[in-house]
């Protein structure tokens, strides 16, 4: 009996996860601030073990709907040890950035943060129908901003290079971004020591 209502409950929360997430999709709270409309990007299924937050999508995200589905997608991958079919398993890997829309260009060079309207209105919602996350994956300032608070270092290199701290329930990493690549260079420690570690977490927890 105990199990029926286990699988009752699961049933629930399962459709109440796609109910929130239809409703997600279909947001237009801040419409009128994005330069390309509103295009809500974001993955889950209440199975998924992993749960990856960056800052938001990028141009070519909002052009075809899927989430790093560009060169910082690809480092990221390399970074965790998996293939796009491995990646995009939402089964497993539950990706939910911090700005689920497009924020557009900042004129001064890149995009422009992620709207501060989402993480709010969507994550009180969405993060309790992800029961089964293990680890979460911070890409980005923003991300450990949002989600370690008065636990982050002044500077992301500090809390970065404090992985061990966070880890295994958090892991902050830099945003995979080209524009980081001097950043990378400067800091050899982290593919030498965090990444191997992020890749045996990811192992360990997806049998991959």
């Amino acid at each position: 009996m105990d199990d029926m209502d286990s699988m009752d409950d699961m049933d629930k929360m399962d459709r109440a996860l796609a109910l929130c997430l239809k409703r997600v999709r279909a947001c237009r709270r801040c419409a009128a601030a994005l330069p390309l409309g509103p295009r809500p990007i974001v993955r889950a299924r209440i199975t998924a073990r992993i749960l990856i937050v960056g800052q938001a999508p990028g141009l070519k995200v909002h052009q075809t709907g899927i989430p790093w589905n560009d060169p910082s997608g690809d480092r990221l991958r390399r970074w965790l040890g998996l293939d796009r079919e491995q990646f995009y398993d939402e089964s497993r890997i539950a990706i939910i950035p911090m700005g689920l829309c497009y924020p557009g260009r900042n004129p001064q060079g890149g995009d422009l943060p992620p709207r501060t309207e989402c993480a709010p209105a969507w994550f009180p919602k969405l993060l309790p129908l992800l029961p089964t996350i293990a680890t979460t994956i911070l890409a980005g300032a923003y991300a450990q901003n949002g989600y370690l608070g008065e636990k982050t270092k002044p500077t992301l290199t500090e809390t970065v290079r404090n992985w061990r701290a966070y880890a295994p329930e958090y892991f902050p990493l830099p945003h995979p971004s080209f524009r980081n690549n001097q950043w990378l260079k400067n800091n050899p420690w982290f593919e030498e020591e965090l990444v191997p570690a992020l890749k045996a977490r990811l192992r360990e927890i997806l049998n991959y």
